[in-house]
């Protein structure tokens, strides 16, 4: 057995990515879904669409090898993280969609509950915010009929993405998640490592409800999903997987991924960072028990900007037309387009702002919109890295590791070492979300290297060096900065 299965299970998509001894890609199958809006600022997936896309792909991915469960050592799971579901533990049945991470109906109860921020930032590392999966399980234990009382009578049963899928593919015999998706929860005290009594009661969330939280690496039960016994044995959040992947596993390393959002990661090691500037503590990691925490920015909208262009305005037939179009926008023209179509994540956290462009002219068009899309990503990644060097002090040389499928764009790539003004590695595999779940499943079962063996393994594909005067940069960010001030509601 020397292949390891991951399983991607995105915002927008799931994917199965075979990786062979050498954690090299064998094979991919990757299934999109629909998205549900049913009101303004609500996104929701149906469960059967998550389940039945990972299903199809992981079969899908195994034919298109040639391979069978006896192949596969074991299987890796990342997942979108925060995305809420709740079950009925005796049917199966979920009571109600999934709520997704960009979902904000929650913003009026967290406003009321911002008199309790300070105890639940002290314990979980996180912001009353809607996008948090503890008040999105309230909202439905509050709002879906008969609900609360199967919660309390031990009916019902929650979980993030991770917890769900391993639900269903153990047959319900597994109701467990790892400690990088429990972090993310709202629910879960990072400092002593178990779901809090306060903080769930607060909420009003049964602990009955709750998984059993285990390591990245271990073990999460067994499925015949490949046609035999095959083991599952990693699990971490998808920004914590590509921050395993990215083998930041150095105190102060710092990756950023660019994917239907941006998150940034900063390895703060075996100590949480209390941020005083909107940041989140988090669990980066956990192995052999041990925590490894980081400090996170939490950006809602990057490649769905790029999306936006493509379906909502239709200035684009496919993602890398925008490289080409914004290499031919006017060059004195500066549009800003701030893209809270979900609200502000960090540093703001505005739930209620709205997306908005400034610096219209006449003469603004595909090409400019263009360029102020890719380049909002670039302010927006400042906005985090500010913010970290006013929590943690001179992070010294800063080098950001990149991934995700924004990262491919050399456009995008270099505008954000110029507006960093810092060093921007690719590295070559970009799938690092991915890698870093069968990394964490393959180590697990013997097949890959330890910690160290695999950080030897991280290669560079390119770096970019900034290249803008620090008095143009600067100029840029402010301008940003305006134009973001002009779009916060508060």
């Amino acid at each position: 057995m020397t292949h390891i299965l991951a399983i991607d299970q995105g915002t927008t998509s799931s994917r199965a990515i075979l990786f062979d001894r050498d954690l090299k890609i064998v094979a991919t199958e990757q299934q999109e879904f629909t998205q549900h809006y049913p009101d303004s600022g609500w996104v929701e997936h149906a469960p059967e669409d998550l389940w039945r896309t990972v299903e199809e792909t992981c079969r899908a991915v195994m034919e298109t090898a040639g391979l069978s469960a006896r192949d596969v050592a074991a299987i890796g799971i990342t997942n979108q993280r925060e995305t809420t579901l709740v079950w009925d533990r005796e049917t199966g049945e979920p009571v109600h969609r999934a709520i997704v991470w960009q979902d904000r109906r929650t913003a009026a109860f967290c406003r009321e509950m911002k008199d309790h921020e300070p105890m639940v930032t002290e314990r979980t590392g996180l912001l009353m915010d809607p996008y948090f999966s503890g008040t999105k399980l309230r909202w439905i234990l509050e709002n879906v009929e008969g609900a609360r009382a199967k919660a309390e009578a031990g009916r019902l049963l929650f979980g993030t993405v991770d917890s769900y899928l391993i639900w269903k593919m153990t047959g319900g015999t597994r109701h467990v998640t790892d400690a990088t998706n429990a972090a993310r929860t709202m629910l879960y005290n990072i400092h002593e490592g178990q779901w809090d009594v306060e903080v769930c009661t607060l909420l009003d969330v049964p602990m009955e409800m709750l998984p059993e939280v285990l390591d990245c690496a271990a073990d999460f039960g067994t499925t015949d999903l490949l046609g035999g016994e095959t083991p599952i044995l990693g699990v971490a959040g998808d920004q914590q997987a590509a921050t395993v992947g990215q083998a930041c596993f150095g105190k102060g390393m710092l990756k950023s991924t660019y994917g239907t959002g941006c998150f940034a990661l900063l390895n703060t090691g075996d100590t949480p960072v209390a941020s005083t500037h909107r940041l989140l503590g988090t669990i980066a990691y956990q192995l052999d028990g041990k925590p490894t925490y980081a400090l996170e920015g939490s950006i809602f909208i990057a490649g769905a900007v790029v999306q936006w262009l493509r379906d909502g305005l239709g200035i684009i037939g496919k993602a890398s037309d925008t490289q080409p179009l914004a290499e031919k926008a006017d060059p004195q023209q500066r549009l800003y387009l701030v893209p809270a179509f979900t609200g502000l994540g960090a540093p703001h956290w505005d739930p209620e702002a709205r997306g908005a462009i400034y610096g219209l002219t006449r003469g603004s068009g595909p090409a400019e919109f263009a360029r102020a899309a890719l380049e909002s990503v670039g302010y927006q990644t400042r906005d985090l890295l500010e913010a970290m060097k006013a929590d943690v002090g001179d992070l010294g040389e800063t080098v950001l590791r990149v991934d995700g499928g924004m990262s491919a764009s050399d456009w995008a790539m270099q505008f954000l070492s110029d507006v960093l003004g810092a060093p921007v590695d690719r590295p070559e595999v970009l799938e690092t979300t991915a890698l870093g779940a069968a990394w964490l499943a393959g180590m697990q079962a013997g097949v890959y290297p330890d910690q160290d063996g695999f950080a030897k393994m991280w290669a560079l594909e390119r770096r970019f060096e900034p290249k803008m005067a620090s008095e143009e940069r600067d100029a840029r960010y402010a301008g940003w900065r305006d134009a973001v001030g002009r779009t916060l509601t508060r």
